[in-house]
C-alpha cells in the first residue's frame, strides 16, 4: 500500500498528519489499544480519562514558574494527546463512532486547553494577562474548529466522496452548534464537491486533489494540539507564557487564513481544469 494512504483503520493521511502524531502520540495509542479492546472500555470513557490528564496537567502548569511542574504539565499534556487519538481507534475498530462522540472528542479538546489557559492566566494574576488568555482562547477555537474541519474534507475528499446527505438535526443544542461551525466552509467547496459526484473521472479527481491540497494543510499543522502544548511548554521554560498567546494571536492566525485561502485556490483551479 503505498505510504500515503490512510492506514487500514481509516485514520489520517500521513502526507498531513503531524510528525508527532506519526512517530510518538499515535504509536503509543496503538500499542494501548489491543489492551483497551480486550478491557472492553468504551472510546467516550477514554475521551474523559484524557480530560482528567489534560487537567492534572493544567493544574501543574498554574506553578510554570518551577521548570519541574512546567515539565510534569507538558508529560500529563502528551498522556492527554496519546488518549485523545486512542479513543478515535476504538470508536473506529469497534464502529461505536457517533454524533456525541465527536462531540465530546472536540469538547475535551477544548476544555483542556480552556483550563490550561485558566491556569496560566491565574497564576500571572494581571488584568492584562486574563484579557490575553481570553482573546487567545477565542482565537484558538475558531483556528482548532476549522483547522479540524479542513482534514476531515479532505479526507472524505481522497475516498472520492461528496459530503453526505443532511441527516436530521441533533436534538442536543450542542452538538449542532459545533458541527454547524465545523461544517462552516463546506458551503465555499460546493462546486469540487458536485464535480466528485458528478465527474466519471471522480477517483483520478480525488488523487489530484490530494497531491495540490496536501501541502497547505501541511502548513496548517501548526494549529495542531501537539504544536500548541510544544509552543506553551517552551514558553514557561522561557519565563513568560505571554509569548504563547501572542503567537496565537499573530501567526497562528495567518497560518489559519493563508491554509484556508491556499485551499479555496486549490479547488477553484481544480473546477476550472475539469471543466475545460
Amino acid at each position: 500500500m503505498p505510504a500515503w494512504l490512510p492506514p487500514p483503520d481509516g485514520s489520517r493521511d500521513r502526507r498531513v498528519e503531524d510528525p508527532t502524531n506519526l512517530y510518538v502520540v499515535h504509536l503509543a495509542g496503538r500499542a494501548l489499544l489491543p489492551l483497551a479492546l480486550r478491557t472492553g472500555v468504551s472510546a467516550n470513557v477514554v475521551s474523559l480519562v484524557g480530560l482528567a490528564l489534560g487537567s492534572a496537567g493544567a493544574a501543574a502548569l498554574y506553578r510554570w514558574s518551577d521548570w519541574r511542574y512546567a515539565t510534569l504539565g507538558f508529560c500529563l499534556g502528551v498522556a492527554w494527546l496519546i488518549a485523545d487519538g486512542l479513543d478515535g481507534m476504538i470508536a473506529r475498530a469497534t464502529k461505536t463512532a457517533s454524533p456525541f462522540g465527536r462531540f465530546l472528542d472536540g469538547l475535551c479538546d477544548h476544555g483542556v486547553f480552556l483550563l490550561i489557559y485558566l491556569s496560566l492566566a491565574g497564576s500571572l494574576g494581571t488584568a492584562g494577562g486574563w484579557w490575553l488568555a481570553v482573546a487567545a482562547g477565542a482565537a484558538h477555537a475558531l483556528q482548532a474548529t476549522l483547522y479540524e474541519g479542513e482534514r476531515t474534507r479532505f479526507h472524505r475528499r481522497l475516498r472520492a466522496e461528496a459530503p453526505a446527505e443532511t441527516a436530521a438535526p441533533s436534538r442536543n443544542i450542542l452538538v449542532r452548534l459545533y458541527d454547524a461551525l465545523a461544517d462552516s466552509f463546506d458551503r465555499l467547496s460546493l462546486d469540487l464537491d458536485r464535480c466528485l459526484r458528478t465527474a466519471p473521472g471522480r477517483h483520478a479527481l480525488a488523487v489530484t486533489y490530494g497531491e495540490r491540497a496536501a501541502p497547505p494543510l501541511r502548513l496548517m499543522v501548526l494549529l495542531s494540539n501537539n504544536t500548541r502544548l510544544i509552543i506553551i511548554y517552551l514558553a514557561c521554560l522561557a519565563g513568560d507564557p505571554r509569548c504563547f498567546w501572542l503567537l496565537e494571536l499573530s501567526v497562528l492566525s495567518v497560518v489559519l487564513g493563508v491554509g484556508i485561502v491556499w485551499l479555496r485556490a486549490v479547488e477553484r483551479r481544480l473546477v476550472r481544469e475539469w471543466h475545460a
